[in-house]
């Protein structure tokens, strides 16, 4: 029986390797694409945090080099063509991306497969270190807890939305 934390094919690609460019910049894309429906919807950014879906699946399904290159170049490229998210959030969500990075390639290698629970605690680390970070930054234990307080349905779907994506869309 196949056991569905074991049915995905994980990978660490290389800086050498032309595909990690090439992954980079389709989730990058993503990452460009999904804010931009979710803003159609009412704070549909603090909400649903679509900024950091993608970063997610690239740095589990292809390792920390994809990862942090797309939590770095999203949001400035979101920022640069959209204005969303503002100059002024970039530190943080910058910071919160390469959180979720290092720990979903962390998970990934550790685990060996993706499981529903490994990308709940991917999420919820990554989240609970930025949230530290955030405050430190800003003294404000407010905007520190924001993702929690508005963007728990957001948090939810990184972590169920990627799990369907990496279990049933991107097997191998």
């Amino acid at each position: 029986m196949e056991n569905n934390a074991t049915a995905v094919r994980l990978y660490s690609l290389g800086w050498r390797e032309m595909r990690t460019y090439m992954f980079a910049l389709l989730f990058i894309a993503g990452n460009i694409v999904l804010p931009q429906l979710c803003h159609l919807i009412p704070q549909g950014g603090l909400i649903l945090l679509p900024i950091y879906f993608f970063t997610l699946i690239a740095a589990y399904k292809f390792g920390l080099r994809v990862g942090l290159l797309t939590a770095i170049l999203s949001p400035f490229i979101n920022s640069m063509l959209f204005g969303m998210p503002p100059v002024a959030a970039l530190p943080i969500i910058t910071i919160k991306g390469v959180l979720l990075a290092g720990a979903a390639a962390w998970m990934a290698n550790r685990s060996k497969g993706a499981s529903l629970l490994a990308l709940i605690g991917v999420v919820l680390g990554y989240q609970l270190g930025g949230g530290v970070i955030e405050w430190a930054m800003t003294g404000s234990l407010a905007s520190a807890l924001q993702d929690w307080k508005l963007g728990w349905p957001g948090m939810m779907l990184q972590a169920v939305g990627g799990w369907l994506v990496l279990n049933h869309l991107l097997r191998k």
